[in-house]
């Protein structure tokens, strides 16, 4: 884990005391910037000069800002503009030559935001924001600018889009934390992609992007649209017609920014070559055309270098064939992963040009279950030149997503001064500063994914991991342990409990409670689980049979309220339930009930259950992207997780599941996203795994099954028996069995 320390350009952030330079935290960090040790008032009276040339967004955020104050002319001076206005002219040399660059000086006799260009003002005039503290402001003079040309948003991810109430805060968020870009690309938007792409939206979805557009603006962000035709696009002139006639309806809603997106597609729209002609087309034909239109950017189909396929010349083709200024997006070295030196310049050598990044975090939409609110690390800290752009996916949970969102919006800002922890610190003392050290504590214990098909983890409750590894090492090995490792434990799940009780009660940011509640609950049954878990082992230390009875039950209580909450909430057809704390904590847990009631039934010669909630059925695949796809049980049915993405699926591989016994064989559900005949696939059952009979699917539409008529299965199988790959989606597989 990256955890780079903060230091400034300058000799040291000069003068800077102690105690002053606790009260300045600027997030994102500047490039350059001089404290001196003294603090200002600011009076009560100003005089602002350039509010008719300058950039009409930050001088009505600046003049809200001072609503309070009175306008006068023997107020404090305050100077803004860009470097060519009046305003600010005597100020140019001092203004960074970078797009959205900008000048800001504050001492006890004027105040000056000076921008490279419009944008570069309203910058200015957030960091002003940002020092305004309790009407008092540091003396200091910066001079910052973005190490990144694009930083924001895509919102990319399949499952539930977000609100418009929810885009429009987001829009808000992104201006106050300097970001520049929110692509909207909801793959559940039915306008976005096929088959309606094609279509305008109706009415009340076209005056909700007219506001978004208008909001973005406001906010310095640029609203680009994408669209995403490959699946079903022809390559004639009618769909290009129709194709530049949905981006000119979308213009005449204000749109200036757009984009072409290729991903997770299969068929004739991955053709490189039509893919570069048809961008072209729409680059000359249309940006080009308009001159407020901003680069067209597309997301390939190959987007990430596992995918890659180095015969088909995919990327190369790309590099060769489209116009220089439109921007090839790039996931990394596989759909989920951290940017790195190796990994940019590979890629910007096929596509001649950086790389435009959509960095795949905090997105959840493999693992629904799951609440990603950790800390942003992993990615390249010096790489910055050879990035066009830096945008993250997030979470369908828009307010839970700016915990990454925020830290994003640093590391994009400037790089090399990046601060893991202390932006993410940062991140939540922003989003919910009334109940900071709540929500911080539910974050840390809610990080990692859990097992999942793209092998990508995170760190989780790594202040307490140290405890818990010295805890379990000496209990599990002879029952002894630490007493302050006991009480860093038990402080911890108390802890638990009091941060989601005054979560789910807290006011201040309604909207982030409400999508985190079914964590909440579930979070808080924990923390009494760990606590009652403890007592059990303490229980059993000392004899006391009573007592360890009381306190098994009360466990097993829990258990099933949590099993409950699992079932009940967060019912999405993909990854369905509610996880928590899953990566230390509920192991540690669950290895110490284990271990303490197989000690107490040794001893006492009892009988008393043991197990936890467990997988008791085994995956086994060849094929690549679904080998570590994670199992699940909803009752009687076994199912393997669904993917998002195109699966190529060689011939010859197989997918087979291993049951914990033989049961009676009730149906079995298969979709592959494709409304072709399945008849490269066979499907087969067995109760010993020797022999095996192939049950015939019958097929409407995308959907395989067949009904399994009671026949013993312990195993089953689906293989490519055909002579080529398939590539296909894995929207469904649900084998389901009789259970007594």
């Amino acid at each position: 884990m990256k955890n780079n320390k903060i230091y400034f350009l300058g000799a040291c952030l000069l003068c800077v005391t102690t105690v002053f330079s606790q009260n300045i935290n600027l997030q994102p960090v500047p490039q350059q910037f001089t404290v001196q040790d003294k603090n200002i008032d600011l009076p009560s009276t100003y005089l602002l000069t350039g509010e008719e040339e300058a950039n009409p967004h930050a001088v009505k955020a600046l003049q809200e800002l001072l609503s309070d104050k009175q306008s006068g002319k023997n107020g404090l001076r305050i100077y803004i503009g860009e470097k060519d206005d009046k305003s600010v002219r005597k100020y140019k040399h001092l203004i960074p030559k970078h797009d959205e660059g900008y000048y800001l000086a504050i001492d006890d006799k004027e105040i000056v935001l000076a921008g490279n260009d419009e944008r570069g003002t309203y910058y200015a005039l957030q960091t002003f924001a940002r020092l305004l503290k309790n009407g008092k402001l540091a003396e200091i003079e910066i001079k910052d600018y973005p190490s990144i040309r694009y930083r924001g948003v895509v919102e990319g991810f399949y499952g539930t889009p977000w609100s418009h109430q929810a885009r429009l805060r987001q829009l808000k968020f992104y201006g106050e934390n300097k970001m520049n870009t929110y692509i909207y690309g909801p793959k559940d938007d039915p306008y976005h992609s096929a088959p309606n792409w094609r279509l305008p939206y109706p009415e009340k979805e076209a005056v909700q992007l007219r506001e978004l557009v208008k909001v973005a603006g406001e906010n310095e962000v640029d609203f680009v649209w994408a669209i995403h035709p490959g699946q079903d696009i022809k390559w004639n002139q009618e769909d290009r017609d129709l194709l530049l006639a949905k981006f000119e309806k979308m213009y005449q809603l204000g749109v200036r920014s757009f984009a072409v997106f290729f991903d997770d597609i299969s068929g004739e729209g991955t053709n490189p070559q039509k893919q570069a002609e048809l961008l072209n087309y729409i680059d000359d034909n249309f940006v080009k055309v308009k001159s407020d239109v901003t680069p067209l950017i597309m997301c390939p189909t190959e987007y990430n270098k596992s995918w890659s396929n180095p015969k088909g010349n995919y990327l190369t083709t790309l590099g060769e064939k489209l116009n220089p200024s439109i921007q090839i997006m790039w996931t990394g070295d596989r759909v989920v992963s951290d940017i790195t030196r190796d990994g940019i310049n590979w890629i910007n050598e096929r596509i001649k040009r950086p790389a435009y990044i959509w960095w795949n975090f905090p997105v959840s939409d493999y693992v629904r279950d799951h609440l990603l609110l950790g800390q942003v690390y992993g990615n390249d800290t010096s790489i910055a030149n050879e990035m066009a752009g830096f945008v993250t996916n997030p979470m369908e949970h828009a307010e839970a997503s700016k915990i990454a969102i925020f830290s994003v919006a640093s590391y994009a800002w400037n790089p090399t001064k990046y601060d893991t922890w202390k932006t993410w610190k940062d991140a939540i003392r922003n989003i919910l500063p009334g109940a900071a050290a709540e929500l911080e504590c539910f974050a840390m214990h809610n990080s990692d994914l859990g097992p999942n098909g793209h092998g990508y983890r995170r760190e989780e409750s790594m202040d307490i991991q140290p405890a818990v590894e010295r805890f379990l090492k000496g209990y599990v090995k002879d029952g002894s342990y630490e007493k302050a490792d006991f009480e860093t434990l038990q402080n911890t799940f108390e802890r638990m409990e009091e941060a989601s009780d005054i979560l789910l009660t807290n006011t201040e940011n309604e909207p982030l409670i409400k999508e985190i509640t079914p964590w909440l609950y579930q979070f808080k049954l924990m923390g009494e689980l760990g606590e009652e878990v403890l007592k059990l082992v303490v229980a059993q230390q000392q004899d006391s049979q009573p007592y360890f009875l009381r306190k098994y039950n009360h466990v097993k209580s829990l258990q099933q309220q949590m099993f409950h909450t699992d079932q009940n909430y967060n019912q999405n057809p993909y990854q369905p339930g509610v996880k928590v704390a899953s990566k230390i904590i509920k192991p540690l847990i669950d290895e110490l009930f284990v271990t303490a009631v197989n000690r107490y039934n040794q001893k006492t010669g009892s009988q008393l259950d043991a197990t936890t909630n467990y997988m008791p059925h085994k995956l086994v695949s060849n094929v690549e992207q679904i080998k570590n796809l994670p199992l699940q049980v909803k009752a009687s049915r076994i199912l393997i997780s669904p993917s998002n993405e195109v699966v190529r699926w060689a011939a010859g591989n197989t997918v087979e599941i291993e049951l914990d016994n033989v049961y009676p064989g009730e149906n079995i559900d298969i979709n592959f996203g494709k409304k072709e005949p399945c008849t490269w696939g066979r499907f087969e059952v067995s109760a010993n795994g020797k022999e095996w009979k192939t049950i015939e699917l019958a097929q409407k539409d995308a959907r395989l099954s067949a009904s399994l008529q009671k026949i013993p299965v312990k195993f089953i199988r689906f293989t490519n028996v055909s002579n080529e790959e398939q590539q296909v989606y894995l929207r469904q597989f649900i084998l389901t069995v009789e259970k007594k």
